[in-house]
C-alpha cells in the first residue's frame, strides 16, 4: 500500500532556506508538493514526473523553489530559497502512479495518497 512521508521543515528568518524531503513506500512516478496556509485552500507548489524529470511550479514559487529527485527511489526533495512570510504553511507531499506526464498535476483533487504534512514558518 502506498504511504507518503515528509521530513524537513521548521522555522527560518525572512530570506532564508529550507529543504523538504518526501518518500513513498512503493513505486510512484509522480510526486508533488502542496501547501496550505491557515484559512486558505490547499495549493500546488511543485510537481515532478519521475519518468522524464518533467517539472511544474506554481508562479508564486518560480525561481525560488526547486524540486529534484532524491538518491533513493521514490523520493524527492524541495529546496526552498529566499523564503518570505507568504510561504508560511503546512507543506504536504502527495504521490501517485500517473503513467502519463500530463496527469502529474498541481491539482489536489488528483491525488489520494498524502503525507501528514510538515510546518514551515518564516519570521521577519
Amino acid at each position: 500500500q502506498l504511504q507518503v512521508e515528509e521530513s524537513g521543515g521548521g522555522s527560518v528568518e525572512d530570506g532564508g532556506s529550507l529543504k523538504l524531503s518526501c518518500a513513498a513506500t512503493i513505486y510512484v512516478d509522480c510526486m508533488v508538493w502542496f501547501r496550505q496556509a491557515p484559512g486558505k485552500e490547499r495549493q500546488g507548489v511543485a510537481a515532478l514526473y519521475l519518468r522524464g524529470d518533467h517539472v511544474i511550479y506554481a508562479d508564486s514559487v518560480m525561481g525560488r523553489f526547486t524540486i529534484v529527485r532524491g538518491d533513493a527511489e521514490n523520493t524527492v526533495h524541495l529546496q526552498m530559497d529566499n523564503l518570505n512570510r507568504d510561504d508560511i504553511a503546512v507543506y504536504y507531499c502527495a504521490a501517485k502512479v500517473s503513467l502519463l506526464e500530463r496527469r502529474c498535476t498541481l491539482t489536489p483533487d488528483d491525488f489520494r495518497h498524502w503525507g501528514k504534512g510538515t510546518q514551515v514558518t518564516v519570521s521577519s
